[in-house]
């Protein structure tokens, strides 16, 4: 699954370290990368509500949940002002 490329650039311009000023340049930052994996598990999640044995998909999920968690500890790690922030916007628990 795909994310529409307004609702992404979206999410990007809202997350991004640069600001909305520039249009949301800055697609490698952690937290961009977080909110993105945050979108893309939620799309996953309703998907699997109606789909209960698309096992491959569910694997999908269990992958993109692991990535999410290595870069939160990661930029917990580095910037715990900065993870607190994200996990707030995000509102996802931890």
């Amino acid at each position: 699954m795909t994310l529409a490329n307004k609702s992404k650039k979206d999410i990007i311009s809202d997350f991004s370290k640069d600001g909305k000023n520039t249009g949301g340049k800055n697609t490698g930052s952690t937290e961009v990368q977080c909110a993105l994996m945050t979108k893309k598990i939620e799309d996953l999640t309703n998907h699997l509500k109606t789909h209960k044995k698309d096992f491959s998909s569910r694997r999908s999920l269990l992958i993109l949940v692991g990535k999410r968690r290595r870069l939160l500890d990661y930029l917990k790690s580095n910037s715990s002002s900065s993870y607190d922030d994200l996990i707030k916007k995000l509102n996802i628990r931890k």
